[in-house]
């Protein structure tokens, strides 16, 4: 039988939860991110393959590189965030799934993401 989600765990998620734009002068271990990772891994499939591509931006060179891309109102957040996580969609991901095929009645089973530290 599965169990519910308390209340106190809804809270956290969804009825309290609100979007910060200021961050704490600590660092993210790169344990957290891989345990951040390992719940990651679990969200929606596509055909049964995770499209779902992350890659943590942490390093100042790599944040000179983000700075460039994002918009000016996001240029201090992400300076000053500890880290940054870009996510983006692999559109051939169930391409690169052994047996996969558009027209197959049957999902192939194939999970390649990988978290990419920077």
């Amino acid at each position: 039988m599965k169990k519910a989600v308390d209340d106190g765990a809804l809270d956290i998620l969804f009825r309290k939860a609100r979007s910060y734009n200021r961050w704490a002068a600590e660092s993210v271990s790169d344990e957290i991110l891989h345990q951040l990772y390992e719940l990651l891994k679990f969200g929606p499939t596509s055909a049964n393959s995770t499209p779902a591509r992350f890659v943590f931006v942490k390093s100042a060179e790599a944040k000179s590189k983000l700075v460039a891309c994002v918009s000016q109102g996001n240029v201090t957040k992400v300076e000053q965030a500890p880290v940054t996580v870009i996510i983006a969609m692999d559109e051939n991901s169930t391409r690169s799934c052994p047996g996969s095929s558009r027209r197959s009645r049957a999902w192939p089973t194939c999970s390649r993401m990988r978290p990419s530290p920077r």
